[in-house]
């Protein structure tokens, strides 16, 4: 603390009634409407985190020094009757628990089960239609379980039937012995079947074709819940709108179909000199090596073959490494085409379609393979490298769905829509399946995450052939903000089905917009972005690590972004009141006042037009909004204003544009008072103390020894009378301007001060 001389001292004692309400009073603030929403404390509060930084999870928004998590490992064989839509299957499963507890059961995903007559799923259906469930289809639908078995022994190995308990989506598994803690491993063999649905969820599906039906199979093996160091078992039952959260491991799939069948699936093809004919084989390796697409099955060869050696089999043997999940899809219909995709890291991986001929075309699937090749490279060069030895868009029944190597697109898509199913499905593999987000319960942090990310490969894509006019927030401000609305923390599942494709895609994407474009800028954003998908790959990230990362790499607390945009459905109403030419002369510059009117804020961004048509851009940052409702800037114009515009760009969201302009002859001049005959030194004969009149941007400042300077406000309807409600004093001038009565406006005592 300063040290005081005796002077100070002194006027201290004097001016005992300004310090006493100093800390008391707020700045006065002219509100040009009536209701006022904002709350600065609401945005910018402290103790936005909840809980400090723990070993696993840092304050910096790393994966902690003892970070762990589980793991499993699937070795499955599965058989597909094309006649009857059934799927038999053993599923082993080695689960690995890296925590530090000991678990006496494990929980599985029994996802099927969404399609039995009395799930939960089911009974939550509106009766006037959902994208889920299997939409009308009338079917023996969910898992059987024949058997579950835990395996033990080295060479000579055990098989002990065990407990278990389904409940609707889930199964607990009741282990003989419990699991050890950090490296502790179980063997599970289940013994599963269930037939596939037409229309399962819009996630997979059984398409008919005039060549055969096309499988796309998902969802479709019993798979581990996570275990995690935040809630630990993640049940959340499965009902169709809420995705998922899985485990990360290694997948050894050999999948049995009709002989005609060509099957596509996660990861990598083993048997490949077994499946394809030698003409075939031979363009699939030239596929590998080429950048231009190569036709691996024509559409003639579709012709000539897709009803023949229907009664005998083959096996189709796939494995992908350190996935959270495997699908496949199977068919006698499949053109096949691929093409290199060209990693950064001078690697290579290879890009699939699989289509029946209605979907054959320049137009249609004829380019998917150079959209899937596209997409990749963009992101692996933009965010990190794809980590999968394929990458296969298959034209299916759904709108569209993605998984770990392979994704479900819609067989009738074409052109530019095409482009955008094959791009954002495949976005997929950066949110969640690299970075391994809970979708159950956030769906924005791969959804929003995607779609922003997908904003940018549109772009990119060909010279920009499928690039799109920037968003008009203004125009979305209702449909972002509306009152109604749930907020984008909110499970999907906790949300109305018309809601999911704002709330979980487009409102947390153009959030993420806001803060690339306006708020932190390109290259501060995309460091951060990036960092956070590095720190985060094959790991499972909440959305508080996805906050802290962000705003730890970028430098900036953010806090007051994510309260208004993610945690709160906050509205955005930014105004400009009114201008004040400085000494009433547009020469001097103007005074500008702008006011937040609602709950969120967000940054200042406003060009200046004046009469002779020149325009200045306005930048100010969000921090004026931390201890202000509204806010005066003075503007360095040499001339009168033609117009002021809030936003030009509608780059926020601000859902009342009728304040968003002024203009001239219809925008309020304020008359500036001329301050320059208060100025001066003035004193009492009651102490030594001066006080100094200044001027501060045309703003009647008075200065102190030993005090903070505190400005004074014109006082209305009291001539030559000014005050400072923060220091608590009124000064009223005589008629002469040559002194004035100081009055403390707490007790109405006054003193006599005369100029020098």
């Amino acid at each position: 603390m300063k040290k005081q001389s005796g002077k100070a001292i002194l006027t201290a004692a004097l001016f005992f009634g300004i310090s006493s309400v100093w800390a008391q009073q707020t700045p006065s603030a002219t509100t040009a409407n009536p209701v006022n929403n904002y709350n600065y404390h609401d945005a910018f509060g402290p103790h936005f985190y909840t809980k400090n930084g723990t070993p696993t999870r840092t304050a910096s928004g790393q994966p902690g020094v003892e970070y762990w998590q589980n793991r499993a490992d699937y070795q499955i064989t599965a058989k597909l009757n094309a006649t009857t839509n059934e799927i038999v299957g053993t599923d082993e499963i080695t689960y690995t628990n890296n925590s530090p507890e000991k678990l006496g059961f494990l929980w599985l995903n029994l996802d099927q089960n969404l399609f039995k007559d009395d799930s939960r799923g089911n009974a939550i259906l509106p009766l006037t239609g959902s994208r889920n469930g299997a939409q009308g289809q009338v079917f023996d639908g969910g898992n059987k379980i024949k058997s579950v078995k835990v395996i033990s022994g080295g060479k000579t190995k055990t098989e002990v039937e065990a407990k278990y308990i389904v409940t609707d989506t889930r199964m607990q598994v009741f282990l003989p012995q419990e699991l050890a803690a950090k490296g502790g491993s179980v063997k599970l063999k289940i013994e599963f079947s269930f037939i596939a649905p037409f229309e399962g969820s819009d996630r997979m599906g059984v398409l008919e074709t005039k060549n055969g039906k096309i499988f796309t199979i998902a969802q479709w093996y019993p798979r581990m819940c996570v275990f995690d160091d935040v809630r630990g078992w993640n049940t959340a039952p499965y009902l169709g709108a809420s995705e998922f959260y899985l485990e990360y491991g290694d997948f050894d799939v050999k999948l049995t179909v009709p002989g005609n069948h060509y099957v596509v699936a996660s990861g990598e093809l083993l048997n490949g000199q077994e499946v394809f004919s030698a003409e075939q084989l031979k363009r699939y390796k030239d596929a590998s090596n080429s950048d231009k697409t190569v036709m691996i099955r024509t559409a003639s060869e579709v012709a000539a073959t897709a009803n023949s050696n229907s009664g005998t089999e083959k096996t189709w043997h796939y494995k992908i490494k350190n996935a959270r999940d495997f699908s496949w899809a199977s068919s006698p219909a499949f053109i096949l085409d691929g093409a290199k995709i060209n990693l950064p890291s001078g690697k290579k991986s290879l890009a699939l379609s699989a289509y029946p001929v209605e979907s054959d075309g320049r137009d249609g699937y004829g380019r998917s393979t150079e959209y899937v090749k596209a997409s990749i490279e963009h992101y692996s060069k933009q965010w990190f490298e794809y980590p999968y030895p394929a990458a296969t868009n298959v034209a299916g029944n759904e709108g569209g769905m993605e998984y770990p190597g392979i994704v479900f697109c819609g067989w009738k898509s074409k052109g530019a829509d095409l482009w955008g199913v094959t791009d954002h499905e495949f976005g997929h593999i950066w949110f969640p399946m690299i970075v391994g987000s809970n979708e159950r319960l956030f769906a924005w942090m791969d959804e929003g995450f995607n779609t922003f990310i997908n904003s940018l490969s549109t772009a990119a894509f060909n010279n920009g052939e499928y690039k799109e006019d920037p968003t008009d927030l203004h125009h979305q401000a209702e449909p972002f903000t509306r009152p109604d609305l749930e907020t984008i923390m909110s499970s999907p599942d906790n949300m109305k089905e018309g809601n999911i494709g704002m709330l979980c895609y487009f409102k947390p994407s153009a959030g993420l917009v806001i803060l690339r474009e306006q708020i932190l800028g390109k290259e501060r954003f995309d460091t951060a972005f990036r960092t956070y998908i590095q720190r985060w790959a094959y790991k499972h990230p909440q959305p508080d690590d996805f906050f802290r990362s962000m705003e730890n790499v970028a430098g900036e607390d953010l806090s007051w972004f994510w309260r208004s945009w993610y945690v709160n459905n906050w509205r955005f109403d930014q105004g400009i009141n009114s201008i004040k030419y400085v000494k009433n002369d547009p020469a001097k510059g103007v005074v500008i006042t702008v006011e937040n009117f609602d709950k969120m804020p967000m940054p200042i961004v406003l060009d200046v037009k004046t009469k002779s048509g020149k325009v200045s851009r306005v930048n100010l940052p969000v921090e004026i909004w931390q201890r202000n409702k509204s806010w005066s800037f003075k503007h360095n114009s040499t001339e009168e204003i033609e117009s002021i515009t809030l936003d030009p760009d509608h780059v926020f969201p601000d859902n009342n544009e009728s304040n968003n302009v002024w203009t001239a002859g219809k925008g309020i001049v304020e008359k500036a008072i001329i301050i320059d005959g208060y100025l001066g030194n003035y004193t009492t004969a009651k102490s030594p103390l001066t006080i100094e009149l200044v001027d501060k941007n045309s703003v009647l400042t008075a200065q102190l020894p030993n005090y903070p300077n505190f400005s004074l406000d014109p006082v209305a309807n009291e001539k030559d009378t000014f005050e400072s409600k923060r220091a608590g004093l009124k000064f009223k001038f005589n008629e002469a301007k040559t002194g004035f009565e100081m009055i403390f406006l707490d007790n109405g005592q006054s003193m006599q001060f005369t100029k020098k």
